[in-house]
């Protein structure tokens, strides 16, 4: 079990202040481009132990006397129907997702920015609808040669083409449902339009990782560049603050390369440039918030076992490249890492081994694992829920919490009415039944009052698991990884 490692009243004061601080420098109107995941950001809970998932919005919601939020999608991400890979839904849901959850924290959601519009048929369709639902929205269309052709993109052609968003706050919060939605050039484009209007404002850069003042090659730093596989970002000490400051910094490849881009661009729009480097630009305050160093790279070491097991099976299942898989062997390479320290991964595939099929493995809150085979009622995921439910509960690991006469109606159900093949039961199917047995069973109903338990737990299936129990150990907050292989040759596996 990983200790904390990470002070979150800290973060969140320091933080507030650092953006208040930073929207006075820049005259009082400040344009915040927020990085990475706004809502529920379990990479950084799990490399930074004591983070809160829901850090950043809090952090905002202090702010919201100041703040307003403008969510950025590009119009072809909503063409192709990108999907969010931790979500499983299309971009253009999760930003209805995003505007709900937002407003639910009392935030101000003031528009929505459509980037590189060219009248694309599900752009145009996405806008209407957004305008049904009362959304402002504002478009921003591809601009030649961007970003190299500096005199033509600040100028009435360029940015002055797109639409000037207008706001009403001093902080004004850039966020999108994922990379490569033109959240950047959406705030240039507004320094610009503000500059014609002889508002004075500024840019910064709200991003969690890379940690800009720990080593370049600290666990917590390389957990980023695993996450970040399928982008190819790499972490490099930045070259600008180090030649301005005789400062090593930490940064990451893209936002160093683009450095001299945007600073000439701030330059032709504003006259000078208040930065000097990319780690002048970001205002992150997540280093001096660790109170525990070897905390946090043990739980990173561990992030990073998660991150190849995942790529490993996205290759698996056709969604990522042989690259990336080898990206992050490499990561593994530079700080001796293998599959098997994770602590879940042997006992997982010693019960597979034993019993001939697929099994699962589970680390509980004092250490204890328990594992799940696959039998024929259960499947290995819903035998280790069962079984991890009983050791928190200390229930008798003999006790049948759910008995054969209920399991099979609902086998009977799934296979013969609704045309199912597989007649075990699913984890929901599980936990469904658990919670009828716990009217008239007090051990069922023991077992249930768990479930909170399992938060933060590790656990480790012997094949890739269906969508549905991916979602319920999700849902109970358990880390799970999987092999790279399916229980079975079949070339379709439904989720």
């Amino acid at each position: 079990m990983i200790l904390p490692g990470f002070d979150n009243d800290k973060y969140l004061k320091l933080q507030s202040e650092k953006i208040i601080e930073r929207i006075n420098q820049l005259g009082g109107k400040l344009y915040l481009e927020f990085g990475g995941k706004l809502f529920d950001d379990f990479h950084a809970a799990r490399v930074l132990p004591g983070f809160e998932p829901d850090s950043k919005v809090r952090m905002l919601m202090e702010l919201k006397d100041k703040a307003e939020i403008i969510i950025v999608i590009s119009a072809n991400d909503i063409e192709r129907n990108k999907v969010r890979g931790d979500l499983g839904i299309t971009y253009d849901l999760d930003l209805l997702r995003l505007v709900d959850a937002f407003r639910s924290c009392g935030l101000f959601v003031g528009s929505v920015v459509i980037t590189h519009y060219a009248n694309q048929p599900a752009a145009k369709l996405f806008e209407q609808r957004l305008g049904k639902l009362g959304l402002k929205v504002f478009r921003h269309y591809p601009i030649p040669d961007y970003p190299a052709n500096i005199p033509f993109i600040v100028s009435d052609e360029g940015f002055g083409k797109n639409d000037y968003i207008e706001t009403e706050h001093s902080l004004v919060v850039i966020t999108a449902p994922g990379p490569g939605s033109g959240k950047m050039a959406a705030c240039l484009s507004q320094l610009y339009h503000e500059h014609k209007r002889g508002v004075k404002a500024g840019y910064a850069k709200f991003e969690t990782f890379p940690i800009w003042n720990i080593p370049l090659k600290h666990p917590v730093n390389l957990a980023y560049e695993a996450a970040t596989a399928d982008l190819g970002d790499v972490n490099i000490i930045d070259p600008f603050h180090l030649d301005a400051y005789g400062e090593t910094t930490v940064n990451y490849n893209r936002d160093v390369e683009i450095f001299p881009v945007l600073n000439a661009i701030m330059e032709h729009i504003c006259g000078v440039s208040p930065y000097k480097s990319p780690t002048d630009m970001g205002v992150n305050m997540a280093g001096f918030c660790i109170t525990d160093d070897e905390a946090c790279k043990e739980a990173s070491r561990q992030e990073i076992i998660r991150r190849y097991f995942s790529t490993a099976c996205s290759l698996r299942q056709g969604n990522a490249n042989q690259s990336e898989l080898m990206r992050v062997e490499m990561i593994m390479n530079q700080i001796g890492l293998k599959p098997s320290d994770r602590a879940v991964v042997l006992p997982a595939l010693r019960k597979s081994d034993e019993t001939g099929a697929p099994a699962v493995a589970i680390e509980l809150p004092g250490g204890k694992i328990v594992t799940g085979k696959t039998s024929s009622l259960l499947g290995s995921a819903s035998a280790c829920l069962l079984n991890a439910l009983k050791a928190l509960g200390g229930i008798d690991d003999d006790k049948l919490l759910i008995s054969p006469e209920v399991i099979e109606p609902i086998q009977k159900l799934k296979v013969t009415h609704l045309g199912n093949s597989n007649p075990r039961l699913h984890t929901d199917e599980v936990l469904i039944a658990l919670s009828i047995c716990a009217v008239t069973d007090p051990d069922a109903a023991l077992a249930i009052e768990q479930l909170s338990k399992l938060k933060c737990c590790e656990a480790h299936s012997t094949v890739i698991l269906s969508r549905v129990d991916e979602s319920i150990f999700q849902h109970l907050g358990v880390n799970i990884t999987y092999e790279p292989k399916y229980q079975t040759r079949k070339l379709y596996h439904p989720k």
